[in-house]
């Protein structure tokens, strides 16, 4: 089976998860966690960010930066992972649903000011597929109405918007290294903090509340609860095998972007036929290849996809059910009707295949299938 995502492990990874462990410091801030964010600050030229233990962890702590509180509302759009929604309804906040453009599958920007009400306290924007969100339209808005702006970059690590990093594009970035990314720590995550006035609160929200990180730098001789936290920091091992997958970013980004790009030209004959549709990067976006999705007519010719390719031995994936739509959304009081667009295009979407380690004949069985199914 040539599965629709596999972490890229070599034996750079083995050695320096072995030696985190041999060194002494297996919790979290130890030395390979530094060493990250040395990586992330030569290439991408973020100077504030703290690993978490996911990319949910790095949402939650973004939500208690921003003193979200119960009956607060914040909009979001439906075609996300579920925790980008539960990171605030664990602060009591409800989510305003917001409809997605057709041509990206992004949230639709045009949309969120007449979301807006007097209990609109933020914005959670996706980067979905690792394509950025239309976030300057998306800032311009929220800043005329006093909102913060989250932007949840879990899939977009390498990608750009306008030449600027994603995760930099508000005040908050998410990151995820979760196995299904394209850079791993198993399970892991980063909240990049883009103005210097969250650093030291966020530093104790994930320290359980307590000023500990003042401690080790001996800027006191004790620590003590202050804040609001969680146990938010990873293992230094992870971080390790994190530090391998950035020395290798080049070599990873280069056999992702390799297979995304087949799937682009030689699906081209298949969409002007009107058999699928494929998703649009905009000119002033460079993606990471994070994954690669077709929109089918129907959801009948997507079942009928997903079962013959599974056939051939290919796994592809339906990415989301919309979250207006499914179980919790409803108990919410939503509707399949407020979000017309996902609603239609999250049952015609399907993810294939794409990971580091396809080879050309990986992508030829994957394009074969497609083609003998849909044809």
């Amino acid at each position: 089976m040539i599965p629709f995502n596999k972490a890229s492990i070599t034996e750079l990874e083995e050695r320096y998860a072995l030696d985190a462990l041999r060194n002494g410091k297996t919790s979290g801030d130890g030395s390979y966690t530094f060493k990250v964010y040395e990586q992330f600050r030569e290439r991408f030229g973020i100077e504030r960010m703290l690993l978490t233990t996911s990319g949910t962890a790095a949402l939650e702590m973004a939500s208690i930066l921003i003193d979200l509180q119960p009956g607060d509302e914040v909009i979001v759009p439906s075609f996300t992972f579920s925790s980008t929604v539960n990171a605030f309804l664990l602060r009591g906040a409800k989510p305003v649903f917001c409809d997605v453009r057709p041509d990206t599958l992004n949230m639709d920007e045009s949309l969120v000011e007449g979301l807006i009400t007097d209990r609109t306290r933020a914005v959670y924007a996706i980067d979905y597929a690792g394509v950025p969100a239309e976030m300057d339209a998306i800032d311009a808005v929220a800043a005329e109405r006093g909102l913060f702006v989250i932007e949840d970059a879990a899939q977009a690590v390498g990608s750009t918007y306008k030449g600027r990093p994603a995760g930099t594009l508000s005040e908050f970035g998410c990151y995820s290294f979760h196995e299904t990314k394209n850079y791993v720590m198993g399970e892991g995550g980063a909240i990049v903090l883009n103005e210097g006035r969250f650093l030291e609160r966020a530093e104790i929200i994930r320290e359980k509340g307590t000023n500990r990180r003042q401690v080790l730098r001996g800027w006191t001789d004790k620590y003590t609860w202050h804040d609001l936290g969680s146990s938010f920091l990873p293992s230094d091992v992870l971080a390790a095998v994190l530090h391998a997958q950035m020395e290798r970013y080049d070599e990873i980004m280069g056999k992702r972007m390799a297979v995304w790009q087949a799937y682009e030209r030689e699906l081209a004959p298949l969409e002007a036929g009107g058999r699928l549709r494929r998703l649009v990067v905009p000119g002033h976006v460079e993606h990471n290849a994070h994954m690669y999705n077709v929109v089918l007519p129907d959801e009948d010719t997507r079942t009928r996809l997903v079962e013959g390719l599974k056939e051939r031995g290919v796994m592809a994936y339906i990415c989301y059910v919309p979250l207006h739509s499914a179980p919790m959304g409803r108990r919410l009081g939503n509707d399949p009707r407020d979000c017309p667009v996902t609603e239609d295009l999250g049952s015609r979407t399907l993810r294939l295949p794409l990971h580091a380690d396809m080879t050309a004949a990986d992508v030829d069985r994957v394009l074969s299938g497609v083609f003998d199914i849909l044809s």
